[in-house]
């Protein structure tokens, strides 16, 4: 068992390393790229290697400037040229499109007050020459949000800031976001607190009962039509999956409004608690094991004393048997609206 576990540590050290070179030659050309496009103060957050597909596929994230849409967040996919099959990015874009659309039209939607997703500020696909080899370029630009996500708020420094005012507005307008997109006629599939963005969010201002943060929700590059979900294998972040969504693959169940309510509930516990009802030992040997044990088999949490009042919405949020859960959002947001808080 030991040496399994190093063995798997020795794997992990070894991509770890290798990624990092191959980063080291691929972004001074794609910060040229940037750079040519009229993007300036690039800085890159964060880069991955999707290696459910070729090993020369890649996608990031960089922070910039631009002349006319002012501070940005690049969203990047690099895909290798003979690579047709990989969406990526590319479905992510039609999924913003089709929800920006709707989120623009109101009178479809006369309870939605406010927009599902960040705005696409441009996207565009190009082929370069990356790697010794020419690739597929796919960019995605949107605002850069300055107060982060909901996770930013959860994190030991700033959650100990969070009253029990704004955890409400937190649960209830992420609930409000999550019922609109249904009513888009789209799953999210990835409900979690770093897919929950905070637009001119001021945590420490002296006043905070008038305090608003606007949310939106990010990352749609799980997200399916509502009417015809395929993802019937586990596919998202295990700390907020379903427990049907673990089943064995020739059992499991699609997406469902359902599984997007189970996250939902997961980060309804986290936000009140500042962490997550589920935990696994980080030296277990089978995460995804250990992760679908923890979802199937552990009961629901109890709520601490002070945050009592919302534990029967936890209990039909978190049940494990998707018949005992919530039907819809709704239903999650006419019992948030009854909470004598």
């Amino acid at each position: 068992m030991k040496n399994s576990a190093s063995n798997s540590s020795n794997a992990k050290a070894c991509a770890k390393q290798a990624l990092q070179m191959q980063a080291q030659q691929m972004l001074p050309t794609l910060t040229a790229l940037f750079s040519s496009l009229n993007y300036s103060e690039i800085s890159h957050q964060r880069i991955s290697q999707q290696s459910n597909y070729n090993e020369n596929d890649f996608q990031g994230l960089a922070r910039a400037q631009h002349p006319q849409f002012g501070r940005v967040m690049i969203k990047w996919q690099l895909t290798a040229a003979s690579n047709q099959n990989l969406a990526g990015l590319t479905h992510e874009i039609g999924v913003l499109k089709s929800i920006n659309n709707l989120s623009a039209n109101q009178k479809r939607f006369q309870d939605s007050l406010f927009a599902i997703a960040p705005p696409m500020l441009a996207y565009e696909t190009l082929r370069v020459k990356v790697l010794d080899q020419f690739s597929q370029l796919t960019i995605l630009t949107m605002p850069y949000y300055l107060s982060g996500s909901l996770a930013t708020q959860l994190n030991i420094r700033n959650y100990s800031l969070l009253t029990t005012q704004k955890k409400h507005h937190f649960i209830v307008q992420s609930a409000h976001l999550i019922a609109t997109l249904h009513s888009a006629g789209w799953l999210h599939n990835d409900i979690k607190p770093s897919n929950i963005l905070l637009d001119d969010f001021l945590p420490n201002h002296a006043d905070d009962s008038c305090i608003k943060a606007d949310l939106l929700l990010t990352d749609f590059a799980l997200a399916e039509c509502l009417n015809a979900p395929i993802l019937a294998s586990p596919a998202g972040t295990p700390a907020y999956l379903a427990p049907e969504r673990w089943q064995s693959q020739s059992k499991s169940q699609s997406a469902t409004v359902q599984s997007d309510i189970y996250a939902f509930g997961i980060m309804m516990v986290e936000i009140l608690t500042g962490k997550r009802p589920f935990q696994i030992s980080a030296n277990s040997n089978d995460k995804l094991k250990a992760w679908a044990i923890q979802h199937c088999q552990q009961p629901i949490p109890t709520l601490p004393l002070e945050y009592s009042h919302y534990q029967g919405i936890i209990n039909k949020a978190l049940a494990k048997r998707v018949e005992r859960r919530y039907q819809n959002m709704k239903q999650i947001l006419l019992d948030l609206e009854s909470i004598d808080r």
